[in-house]
């Protein structure tokens, strides 16, 4: 309302003004949109691999996974796609082995030969953007910190008239910048890991660095809530032959691997280069 006259009528009122007079003019009214008014809900963790938080970015296409208690990024991976499902349980499975446990529960896989409450079925959340917020709120970190400045990036080529966003463009814009991305989205993980978390009033986790937090909970009184895993249980698992190019076309790929070649040119280190890279190609194969 404070607004509405402001712009309508040009009158300068202070909002708690505003609000004390709705409250002695229209109390019922006050007391109706009160209750419906959006209370957080406080986030509740017992510790770390209690809850693994996985979800897409489809800024810039990455998939990433945060542990729901430490706040420990346990991957961040950018690649062609996405929403893969093949992708992105191979993302899963990579950081199984390299941490030797399972989460309690994830929304990316179902726990079938253990017999605690969350097992099976139950292991599997299924939700919309709003109900993982946890990794949500990750995001919108990053893209402040990081992805803006590549969304900038891409922009200003297009509005060069350097990208059209043609399936061409796309596979050369991967081609020049995925791995530089996916180095600056590592750096971003290992920062982030190792600076200290302030605690949170809508949360019962303790504060403090990731990392601690999540290989030394007894030091926060909690504990290691996942399921040590088994290396014969992971051999187990077939390898999946990801047919995937990391351009997003395999014949694209093999043709901007020769134009490398043919051209002697070197893979990018830094977004300038990777810029120079793509200019380069684009001319080479008249895209």
């Amino acid at each position: 309302m404070w607004q509405v006259l402001k712009q309508k009528y040009s009158l300068r009122v202070k909002r708690d003004d505003v609000m004390k007079l709705l409250r002695e003019l229209n109390p019922r009214g006050c007391e109706r949109r009160s209750r419906r008014r959006f209370t957080r809900r406080t986030y509740h963790s017992m510790g770390p691999n209690y809850m693994w938080h996985a979800d897409g970015y489809d800024k810039l296409k990455p998939f990433g996974c945060i542990d729901g208690f430490s706040r420990k990024v346990l991957w961040l991976e950018c690649g062609p796609t996405n929403n893969n499902p093949r992708v992105i349980a191979q993302y899963f499975l990579k950081c199984v082995r390299n941490l030797g446990v399972i989460p309690m529960r994830l929304i990316c896989t179902l726990r079938h030969h253990h017999h605690d409450y969350h097992s099976g079925a139950s292991s599997h959340m299924y939700g919309t953007s709003m109900t993982n917020q946890r990794i949500e709120a990750w995001w919108s970190i990053l893209r402040k910190g990081r992805s803006q400045f590549w969304m900038e990036l891409f922009a200003d080529l297009r509005d060069a008239g350097y990208f059209n966003g043609s399936h061409e463009h796309q596979c050369l814009l991967r081609f020049c910048f995925i791995d530089v991305i996916q180095k600056d989205l590592d750096e971003c993980v290992r920062l982030w890991n190792s600076h200290r978390i302030r605690p949170s009033r809508t949360a019962s986790c303790p504060g403090g660095v990731p990392n601690e937090l999540y290989y030394l909970p007894h030091r926060f009184g909690s504990r290691d809530c996942g399921f040590e895993i088994e290396q014969a249980e992971l051999d187990a698992v077939p390898e999946t032959n990801l047919s995937i190019a990391p351009c997003g076309d395999q014949n694209m790929q093999e043709y901007l691997d020769f134009a490398m070649e043919r051209n002697d040119l070197q893979k990018p280190e830094n977004w300038e280069t990777a810029s120079e890279l793509y200019m380069k190609l684009k001319e080479y194969a008249q895209l």
